[in-house]
């Protein structure tokens, strides 16, 4: 009796050893990617590159799922839903943890939810304006606006978004009135820049390129650093008349509060290792898109001081909304 209860109690102690070890697998399932855009954008381009690429790694399928609405409120409510294991992430815009969150007063609530992963990359705005104008130059735009108080228009995807902020950003640094015009996406301002209607945007190099490539608009400065932009000939603002202008947008991938540390940093090893793979490079550099990979630490105080700054430029320019 005694050496089948003894042999009964080891046999259960090692089930449980087996059990607890099985638990703490990572990853056990498929995971996914809560992503707060439609299909077919630059946000969409990169998660499913990154997607595949760790799935591969991991040894699981990583499963993109497109959850736009409400400026990324309905990928993030999604978020607050997950269990916090690591398999369900956030592959997130700064506007998205950043920009919006600060306009609805929201910006302390959203970051508590979140757990950093890493910085995948970023994507500089590129500054164009109309050929009907005659500007070449950041310079020529600054002296342009200055010589018609109350004509130049810029246009945008929408009040409050990242290139609204540059536009306010760029005339705060270059003294200059310029009329914002929001529109309810980019295609339409796209068309109304090429006529003439709105006479300079900030957008994405991706949306940009086809009027550019054949002259409709004509790109004259980058909001930021830009492997791509660099090749094509195209400054940064801040070389090219604005000394202290800059921003980028980018794309980092966030798990749930909560979220297991060892699973973060298994997360975060692995996306070191594809975010190297020269592959994903050669991939985005084209749609202005460079890859950029950070620490779960660094990413989290990329947040912090994006919200720092980008609260500066809305208080001034006295940006809500509803």
């Amino acid at each position: 009796m005694r050496i089948g209860l003894r042999f009964l109690v080891a046999a259960f102690a090692a089930l449980t050893i087996v059990g607890t070890a099985q638990a703490q697998v990572f990853p056990s399932k498929s995971l996914s990617f809560i992503v707060p855009f439609a299909a077919g954008g630059p946000a969409d381009l990169v998660a499913r590159e990154v997607a595949r690429l760790l799935g591969e790694d991991l040894g699981k399928p990583v499963v993109v799922e497109n959850q736009p609405g409400g400026s990324g409120v309905v990928a993030l409510n999604s978020m607050n839903r997950a269990t916090a294991d690591g398999h369900t992430l956030l592959f997130a815009a700064s506007g998205t943890v950043v920009i919006h969150p600060l306009l609805t007063g929201k910006f302390d609530e959203v970051t508590k939810q979140l757990a950093p992963v890493s910085l995948i990359s970023t994507s500089p705005h590129v500054l164009v304006v109309t050929s009907k104008i005659g500007v070449k130059s950041v310079k020529g735009l600054i002296e342009y606006a200055k010589a018609n108080p109350g004509k130049l228009n810029f246009g945008s995807a929408g009040t409050g978004g990242a290139a609204h902020l540059g536009m306010e950003m760029f005339k705060s640094q270059a003294n200059i009135d310029a009329v914002h015009i929001p529109y309810k996406g980019t295609s339409q301002v796209i068309a109304d820049l090429a006529s003439g209607e709105v006479q300079a945007l900030f957008s994405s190099m991706p949306s940009l390129k086809p009027l550019i490539d054949r002259g409709a608009v004509v790109a004259i400065g980058m909001s930021g650093p830009s492997a791509g932009a660099e090749k094509m000939g195209i400054p940064e603002i801040s070389k090219a008349g604005l000394a202290e202008f800059g921003y980028t947008t980018w794309y980092g991938l966030f798990a749930p509060a909560g979220t297991p540390q060892e699973t973060v940093n298994k997360l975060n090893e692995v996306l070191k290792k594809v975010l190297a793979n020269p592959a994903l490079a050669e991939k985005l550099s084209p749609q202005g898109l460079d890859v950029r990979y950070s620490t779960p630490a660094a990413l989290g105080e990329l947040v912090q001081s994006e919200a720092a700054a980008w609260s500066k430029i809305i208080k001034a320019a006295a940006i809500s909304i509803k």
